[in-house]
């Protein structure tokens, strides 16, 4: 299949996922952001990234972001699309036990009646990169009609997102495999990715819809598995006495095991591990399982260690200080690994919500916070200055350590062993 040297293509969403991916496709193709955030389609629109992220930050500052243009306004983003990438946030719903895919419902809705009201302009293909329950975009097909419907899961680190796009791990895309036109259009979509990657050998595979769906909950359910398994082994050595950090050493030179994502921290955080692994867990609640409820409960118990493990330190260290009625608790950085301003669904942030209610006073280093976030924190004091917290807080507590904590190493409670995200 030959492809027309430049495509015209929309992502709906200007987070990480959207972001990233309309970065790497505008090296060949003309693209367009549309967001909800004036502030944010503002920033783009001045060649300004409006993420933390440094490979994003850098990318904004090379030519290639002149060709990268963003907007609010939903029928410019819509118009001449060849493809239209749907990137809006699926939340977990807590009362539902489910994703919240309202977002991802009626940008489809929107599309389909653009599309109805605008004959004359392309029929796009719609992929959505949006983690979506199994069984969803074949839901949506059959709901709506529209058969130029795919799915694309994103498998995207924090802090390195445009990193993950321009050398994906693997390329899959979820269509209809039983019904030629949607293969061709998956065919497609697949050759747009692939032809603007750094590298075009990762492996590519194109599965029913479902199956896609399928692999992203099973691949994050896995991490979060891995995650809180080495997690797990830190509070009983750290429980125990033992070295952890040895521990894992000799696990990892069994090749099967291997010395990746074996660095313990706080707990798994993060936009997709949590919501993913809960999602998975509800879908399949009717299936007799132990696994997936084991690794949502490990999850909170490392929570509840950590922040129990944090108080028996102060509490030593506040009967040697000399001030113990002023002693404080600091929190250096609420997000989850260098490089991102996730904050909401942090590890460390759970933690803090647990130290909160206990009766110490608590601030909290995080530069990149904007106005209004200490109302997720109750009762806690948003600090902007290292030094003073470092000298005002009798401990200090970081998911990851950095060089500039070196200095407050007697105070500092950390479980990373291995100093890397």
């Amino acid at each position: 299949m030959t492809l027309k040297e430049e495509l015209n293509i929309t992502i709906i969403g200007g987070g990480y996922v959207g972001l990233s991916l309309a970065c790497m496709l505008s090296s060949n193709n003309a693209v367009k952001v549309l967001d909800i955030d004036a502030a944010k389609v503002d920033m783009i629109n001045r060649h300004i990234s409006p993420l933390a992220e440094k490979g994003i930050r850098d990318w904004f500052r090379t030519d290639a972001a002149l060709r990268l243009l963003a907007t609010t306004d939903q029928d410019e983003a819509f118009a001449d699309a060849d493809i239209v990438f749907i990137a809006v946030p699926t939340d977990f719903d807590e009362s539902r036990s489910a994703f919240d895919t309202t977002h991802v419902e009626k940008t489809i809705e929107n599309l389909i009646e653009y599309n109805d009201r605008m004959p004359e302009k392309p029929d796009p293909i719609i992929v959505i990169k949006s983690t979506i329950p199994i069984g969803f975009t074949a839901g949506m097909r059959s709901k709506t009609g529209c058969r130029r419907l795919l799915f694309a899961p994103e498998f995207l680190r924090e802090g390195k997102a445009l990193e993950d796009s321009l050398s994906p791990s693997r390329i899959i895309i979820g269509a209809d495999k039983d019904d030629p036109d949607q293969m061709q259009d998956a065919q497609k979509v697949l050759q747009v990715i692939k032809r603007c990657c750094v590298s075009s050998d990762c492996p590519t595979l194109i599965v029913n819809s479902s199956d896609a769906e399928a692999i992203k909950l099973f691949s994050n359910t896995y991490l979060a598995l891995r995650v809180a398994f080495f997690n797990e082994l830190d509070s009983l050595a750290e429980s125990a006495g033992l070295n952890a950090r040895d521990i894992i050493d000799g696990m990892g030179t069994d090749p099967r095991i291997g010395y990746y994502y074996n660095n313990p921290s706080f707990g798994y955080g993060g936009y997709c591990l949590p919501k993913d692994t809960r999602q998975l867990h509800s879908h399949y609640a009717d299936v007799p399982e132990k696994l997936f409820t084991a690794v949502v409960e490990s999850n909170d118990t490392r929570l509840d260690f950590i922040a129990d493990q944090i108080l028996r330190k102060a509490e030593q260290l506040r009967e040697q200080s000399a001030a113990p009625e002023e002693f404080r608790i600091g929190i250096y950085r609420l997000n989850m690994k260098s490089g991102s301003d996730n904050f909401r669904q942090s590890a460390t942030t759970e933690v803090v919500k647990r130290l909160a209610c206990k009766g110490y006073t608590i601030e909290v280093y995080e530069p990149l916070l904007g106005d209004g976030f200490e109302g997720d924190l109750p009762g806690c004091t948003i600090q902007k200055d290292l030094d003073q917290l470092k000298s005002s807080c009798g401990i200090i507590v970081a998911n990851r350590f950095e060089p500039c904590l070196e200095d407050v190493k007697d105070k500092l409670y950390t479980r990373d062993l291995f100093h890397n995200n």
